[in-house]
């Protein structure tokens, strides 16, 4: 939903200074700058290519499925590893490693295997690898950062030549949904055994059944991927002998290495230079559907922003409009949702408008937002920001919010972390420590706004902030119980207003997928689906 246009004259010093250092790339494009349509498809290739390679904004913590839990990890697993479903580029779901599945009742789930597959050490796939990968996530040796997919769960069986049964003990919607993402990959049992805790490291890699196989990683350097030439799906087979995913930590070595050719693709571009790429001879920008929010995460509730007035100044302190101009160049939609519509598209379109509409309106109002301080008593609170240069935008942010609260009266300081330390934000709880505020864009891995709110429920492993509301938790816990994928968007809707209110997380704008493919490749769909479909196989030799 498009917010109100709102004058950007009131914005605050920080984001106007960078919004003018912004707009000087904006010439290049004219007036197509800061706009985009989205794509479904790019051109079809017009044959193979020995290899091709792509740039990585980080490091992968982890090519194990049970720690594929941030970018770098799933955009390189999804190409070597597959799981039971497979997510599309329209974000439908289809057979993948499981042929079909049923629902029998409220409690169970059951899984036929394909049979025929093999993993890349030759071997062949068998129900037996599917119960050992599904398990794994419960052991709590492993501490899978997927362990919440599975707390439900009671027991996981081989129940017949090729099939599988996961039996619940209360009624679970997103089980199965997440099946199609990294919860749902299929490796070898014998090789995660034999491998142990070097699992998804670079020494020992991964042994599953994509169209690449794992080659070498360099650490720091790269990861180089080789077509599986058993793969068993011939509509897949890749098209490149080889690909190597080179890691590039500053974006503007990425951008310069995008336009001289260097590198062949990328996707998520830096956002300060999306106009440079458009108005480059060497390739082109594509958009596609995405299913992610940029916002600011609330990481200590015992701290200043514990008291939502508090959050709620911030966010009233923020022109949002002023901030998709500065921070992404226009190339956003300002929200005040944690979720995207596109998640929205297997409820009732009724519960959609209930969603979006109906939400409290934190617009931009420094006046507001001063007596709110005034009156939570937080007047010189000290809040420390953490941010990283993993993307230009991440530093306009953290500007315009530091220059927002001192506006109001609070005391933001900004803390810079590499961008390989601020991904441990996301999984290391000692990463949190001192920290009040950060930035995410926090991407779904379902077509289910659920997915979203299960996250922010008391206890849960990615409420960094440790947020507790009764009320809220009722409603996810029933919906989540809920098969109907109507009356349960309709409770979803009830928890993004509860959100709203209370901005647990505070948003900021919903992003476009952003996808870089200079002129030797193509096939790929610009969709957020690169995350688990296996994207790089599709991709080949341009005209």
């Amino acid at each position: 939903m498009m917010r109100p246009r709102r004058a950007l004259a009131a914005a605050g010093t920080a984001i106007l200074l960078v919004a003018g250092l912004a707009g000087c790339g904006q010439s290049a494009v004219g007036a197509d700058a800061g706009t985009f349509e989205l794509e479904a498809h790019t051109p079809q290739p017009v044959g193979d290519i020995d290899s091709f390679t792509w740039a990585l904004m980080t490091e992968p913590y982890s090519l194990d499925p049970a720690y594929a839990f941030d970018y770098a990890d799933n955009t390189v697993l999804s190409n070597v590893c597959e799981s039971l479903l497979r997510w599309n580029s329209d974000l439908s779901v289809s057979p993948g490693l499981a042929t079909n599945f049923e629902h029998p009742d409220p409690l169970t789930w059951v899984y036929t295997i394909r049979e025929g597959v093999k993993f890349h050490d030759g071997t062949e796939m068998t129900p037996n690898d599917v119960v050992v990968s599904l398990l794994r996530h419960l052991d709590p040796k492993v501490a899978s950062f997927w362990y919440d997919t599975f707390k439900n769960v009671d027991t996981i069986e081989q129940t017949g030549d090729h099939e599988v049964t996961v039996r619940t003990v209360v009624p679970d919607s997103q089980f199965n949904q997440l099946m199609s993402a990294a919860p749902g990959v299929i490796q070898s049992a014998a090789s995660t055994e034999a491998a142990g805790a070097d699992y998804g490291n670079q020494s020992t890699g991964v042994n599953c059944t994509g169209p690449f196989s794992f080659g070498e990683w360099r650490s720091g350097e790269s990861i180089t991927l080789n077509r599986f030439d058993d793969y068993w799906d011939p509509e897949l087979r890749a098209k490149a002998k080889q690909m190597t995913f080179v890691i590039l930590n500053d974006p503007n070595a990425r951008v310069n290495a995008l336009q001289t050719g260097e590198i062949d693709g990328a996707w998520s571009l830096p956002s300060n230079a999306i106009d440079v790429l458009r108005a480059s001879d060497t390739g082109s920008v594509h958009f596609g559907t995405n299913a992610t929010v940029q916002s600011l995460v609330v990481s200590d509730m015992d701290g200043p922003l514990g008291d939502v007035r508090v959050r709620q100044a911030l966010t009233m302190a923020l022109d949002r409009e002023a901030l998709v101009r500065a921070a992404v160049q226009g190339y956003a939609t300002p929200t005040d949702a944690l979720t995207s519509e596109s998640v929205w598209i297997n409820g009732d379109p009724e519960a959609t408008h209930e969603a979006f509409d109906d939400l409290p309106n934190h617009d931009y109002d420094l006046d507001a937002a001063r007596a709110l301080v005034k009156e939570a008593g937080a007047e010189g609170a000290k809040i420390t920001y953490v941010t990283a240069s993993i993307d230009s935008s991440f530093d306009v942010i953290s500007q315009a919010v530091a220059s927002a609260g001192n506006e109001i009266g609070l005391d933001i300081e900004i803390e810079t972390r590499t961008p390989n330390a601020y991904t441990l934000l996301f999984s290391d709880p000692e990463a949190l420590k001192g920290v009040d505020l950060f930035t995410t864009r926090w991407y779904l891995s379902s077509t289910d706004p659920l997915e979203m709110y299960a996250v922010l429920r008391t206890g849960e492993f990615s409420n960094y902030g440790k947020w507790s509301n009764p009320e809220f938790d009722d409603i996810v816990n029933r919906a989540l119980q809920t098969d109907d994928a109507f009356d349960r968007s309709h409770l979803a809707a009830e928890a993004q207003r509860l959100t709203s209110e209370e901005l647990p997380w505070i948003p900021l704008f919903d992003v476009p997928n952003s996808l870089w493919l200079g002129d030797r490749i193509t096939g790929v769909d610009p969709s957020i689906y690169y995350m688990y479909y296996p994207w790089a196989a599709t991709i080949g030799r341009a005209e």
